[in-house]
């Protein structure tokens, strides 16, 4: 990148203007790492023959298809966006030919995030960095994980999930408990065991016991469903509070989720308020309308809208403390922001946090550290903050 005055030439300009020939274009392929990120800027390149190339992102806001353009006379195809610093997002390329199209992972991109529905290529934005946090410490003791099976009465049926014991656990001690909605895929998609590992090694928070509990019928079990309020409250956390040393009092008892476990976790709560004093929800699909229950997201969410219609007609205390953080560059935003001065108006403690990032796993990792230390604090946080 070179500014001359306040004009940025990006390196793609500087190729266009050379007339470039097919050793130009090897050249420039060489000389860089895609996309190229030049300030707030980056540029989105694709080689290959081609009839059209699209790049496919999900931010709410932005065209989710935008078409690379070829470069006159080669077979290199580039699009160029602004990239606001310390931003982050996930996308594909769509590459049409014979009128057909294929959407693929960018293949000059070594960057990759997984998630239940496979992997997406990703673009970090000047200034962002993978927190070291998210990655293994040699020097973290790693946690244990032992399978717990329940036979829950609201369901009729046996319910497993997972439960972290931290690395230094001890009967003799207690333990607050986190109870995690789509726990296997934090653990998968969003490191969490290797965050409470590292979080807990460092000092940051204490020692938590941690139920990774998930469902095959999010889209049921997850919005409003007073049998999944049932078998969290009524169930699942006195069964693990008779079986391991847990504190057993609500300022011991935190729900996280994200998305649709975001509103199964705040949902629990509005139905036994004061049960749980900490909440960790992270995009939640807090759907609402003013009028009427029809929303552009269809008749899925209406359980959603008619739950959260309710609870901002009357919003009453359910937890002291939570914590909500969301995407920017999510459709869900404006629900969560909206949420932010309701809670507050029932004197509940908010710390809300935005992002430069999607509705995505990576971007709910990377607000771990901040969520669970500020609901928890740890020896070296009640020392130093």
């Amino acid at each position: 990148m070179i500014i001359t005055g306040t004009h940025q030439i990006l390196a793609i300009d500087l190729l266009k203007a050379s007339t470039p020939d097919g050793a130009a274009v090897d050249a420039f392929m060489r000389d860089h790492t895609f996309p190229i990120v030049e300030g707030t800027k980056v540029t989105f390149v694709f080689r290959g023959d081609a009839e059209s190339v699209y790049l496919k992102t999900w931010v709410w806001g932005l065209d989710n298809s935008q078409p690379l353009h070829r470069l006159e006379n080669t077979n290199l195809w580039y699009l160029t966006l602004d990239l606001p610093r310390k931003s982050r997002f996930e996308y594909k390329l769509e590459v049409v030919r014979g009128g057909h199209g294929q959407w693929i992972q960018d293949p000059l991109n070594k960057h990759r995030a997984i998630d239940p529905y496979g992997a997406n290529s990703v673009v970090h934005g000047d200034g962002y960095v993978v927190p070291s946090w998210t990655q293994r410490d040699p020097d973290a003791p790693p946690g244990k994980f032992e399978q717990w099976v329940i036979k829950s009465k609201a369901f009729n049926e046996r319910r497993d999930f997972l439960v972290y014991l931290p690395a230094r656990f001890r009967k003799t001690r207690r333990y607050p408990l986190l109870f995690v909605h789509d726990g296997p895929d934090y653990l998968r998609f969003a490191n969490l065991g290797t965050v409470l590992d590292n979080l807990i090694h460092r000092l940051e928070i204490p020692g938590l016991i941690v139920a990774c509990s998930g469902t095959a019928n999010r889209f049921g079990e997850y919005m409003n469903d007073e049998r999944h309020a049932r078998f969290v409250t009524e169930e699942a956390v006195p069964d693990l509070e008779a079986r391991l040393p847990l504190l057993g009092t609500p300022r011991g008892r935190c729900l996280m989720g994200s998305s649709l476990g975001g509103v199964a976790a705040f949902s629990t709560a509005v139905r036994y308020p004061g049960f749980y004093s900490r909440l960790l929800l992270q995009s939640g699909t807090f759907t609402f309308t003013d009028l009427g229950n029809k929303s552009e997201r269809g008749e899925l969410v209406v359980p959603i809208i008619k739950f959260m219609n309710r609870f901002r007609e009357n919003p009453t205390l359910v937890a002291e403390r939570a914590f909500i953080s969301c995407g920017m560059h999510e459709r869900n935003i404006y629900e969560n922001r909206s949420l932010v001065p309701m809670l507050q108006s029932t004197d509940m403690e908010i710390r809300y946090v935005e992002s430069r990032d999607g509705h995505n796993w990576e971007n709910w990792r990377d607000r771990l550290r901040e969520g669970l230390a500020w609901l928890f604090p740890g020896p070296l946080r009640l020392v130093y903050e």
